[in-house]
């Protein structure tokens, strides 16, 4: 039987392709770039360097193909977010759930992207990323920290994950694909 199914899934697959476009967006050193890497490729580098301005990358997983808009987090380049959020089919945050430091000035721009019109209703996934590491906020501390309850006419979706480990890439590479258009 699951030979019928994979075949059946690859017919599908032939006609029923899904495309979606998401930007990936969240303060630097937040995990971004290796959030892309190994939803592409599955691999991790300890060793990433910041991404300079933006990187897209297209990446098909199963009948969908995601177009990633991977954005630079330095204070420099934030002011360019909302110009690669118009339009999307959802805004993917990465959050540094370790860094204690960094989460209001995480909240302040998070809201501040979500209040220009521009994106409005656009689905929100929150990722709180580097939950391998000590002291890293839960999913519940995360909703709380950014204040994720206040978002009203949106999708707001959060989870903690580790790009390192691979903890939660699962369920939300499932998320993602369910959001995708045909």
């Amino acid at each position: 039987m699951g030979l019928f199914t994979a075949f059946l899934d690859w017919l599908r697959s032939l006609f029923f392709k899904k495309e979606m476009e998401l930007s990936l967006i969240g303060l630097q050193n937040a995990g971004k770039t290796s959030l892309v890497n190994v939803i592409a490729t599955g691999g991790f580098d300890e060793d990433m360097i910041p991404t300079v301005g933006f990187n897209m990358r297209k990446v098909t997983k199963g009948a969908v193909t995601i177009k990633l808009w991977d954005l630079g987090g330095q204070p420099r380049f934030r002011s360019m977010w909302e110009r690669y959020c118009r339009g999307v089919n959802c805004v993917v945050y990465v959050v540094d759930s370790a860094d204690h430091e960094n989460v209001e000035i995480a909240k302040s721009e998070l809201h501040d992207l979500l209040s220009k019109p521009t994106v409005s209703g656009i689905p929100l996934l929150v990722l709180g990323n580097k939950n391998d590491l000590p002291g890293a906020l839960s999913t519940s501390e995360l909703i709380d920290r950014l204040n994720l309850k206040n978002f009203q006419n949106r999708e707001v979706c959060c989870y903690s994950i580790s790009c390192k480990n691979k903890n939660n890439i699962d369920i939300t590479i499932e998320w993602l694909t369910k959001h995708a258009k045909s």
